[in-house]
């Protein structure tokens, strides 16, 4: 596993791994709480270095799960999570990036995590009634305080990044980022280019789609967040078969497996790239790790980029309800 730099001189695992779907999302997690510490700590051992978490997963029980995980190994990893929803018993009620919730969460997470320290800290979704400048100059402060290390923003617009850098340099932007949801190269991709920030794709498999193992036939489980999303009806399903078809016979003819191709599109896009795929398996681990050794051609990259492009996408990435949290 080679590593990738992102802003600020932030140095990670070109493959990180995505904790969300331990705690929650994806329908009835098949392991034990023993059982994903050991997919957590396997990560370690094949390379992956960058560890991504939030407050509002679980609530909290994902940091938590993290934090006991990576904490005899506290000093290989780096660990980002996110603050910027309120959260009342135990459900986010909608965002909160007001200066002392900032600070709150901070104090809470660094907690939960079992650590001194929050290597990247993100904004999850911007918050409207809060300056994104208020946001950059709060999480300045717990930098200059040695609470933090990186600011980071998650589904901001360019304007909003641009303003936020202005006030305090953003090491990372994330955002959905895939073969599948190419949103981010209009204007996304470029501000990053021109103001040194790195970016970390999640979803860089579609939510599984890209591996070809999600078909018309099947049915998500009570929980599952696809089960909400349009682009994963039945009907959107199989007009999107055409994209992963292609991309799994191309991972047939370069010994590979379709999420690895999926990743390895990504990694050619930009050396700032780092991709957050996220697993509840060793194997998986393991699969995507791999990912790094596939160097796909010019003309492969190419292929792929224009088949996307013109085949398109059924259905939204989101839902009209969180659809409107993303600042655009």
């Amino acid at each position: 596993m080679h590593t990738r730099t992102l802003g600020q001189g932030l140095q990670v695992s070109a493959i990180g791994l995505g904790c969300m779907g331990m705690s929650q999302s994806y329908g009835p997690n098949p392991g034990s709480r023993d059982d994903m510490i050991a997919v957590l700590r396997s990560a370690v051992d094949h390379g992956v270095d960058f560890f991504d978490t939030a407050e509002v997963y679980g609530p909290y029980v994902n940091e938590e799960l993290v934090g006991e995980a990576l904490e005899p190994i506290r000093d290989e990893v780096v660990i980002a999570t996110k603050f910027g929803w309120d959260i009342e018993d135990g459900k986010s009620v909608g965002l909160s990036s007001r200066p002392e919730q900032i600070r709150r969460v901070a104090e809470a997470s660094l907690r939960s995590l079992r650590t001194d320290v929050i290597d990247l800290f993100y904004q999850h979704r911007v918050d409207p009634e809060v300056p994104i400048e208020d946001v950059a100059g709060t999480v300045g402060e717990l930098i200059a305080e040695g609470k933090v290390r990186h600011f980071g923003l998650s589904e901001a617009s360019a304007a909003s990044i641009r303003r936020a850098h202005a006030v305090h340099p953003v090491t990372a932007l994330q955002s959905e980022y895939s073969l599948w949801t190419r949103e981010p190269e209009a204007e996304i991709l470029p501000v990053l280019a021109e103001l040194g920030i790195g970016f970390v794709p999640f979803s860089p498999l579609g939510k599984g789609f890209l591996t070809g193992t999600v078909d018309t036939a099947a049915d998500f489980a009570a929980g599952d967040i696809r089960a909400t999303i349009p682009r994963f009806t039945a009907e959107n399903r199989a007009a999107n078969q055409a994209l992963v078809a292609h991309v799994a016979e191309l991972a047939t003819a370069r010994d590979a497996t379709p999420g690895q191709i999926a990743l390895a599109w990504l990694l050619a896009q930009q050396p700032w790239i780092v991709p957050i795929p996220g697993t509840r398996r060793t194997a998986r681990i393991a699969e995507n790790a791999g990912s790094t050794a596939v160097a796909l051609s010019a003309d492969e990259v190419a292929d792929l980029s224009t088949l996307a492009t013109r085949i398109g996408v059924a259905g939204d990435r989101y839902n009209p309800q969180q659809m409107a949290f993303v600042d655009r």
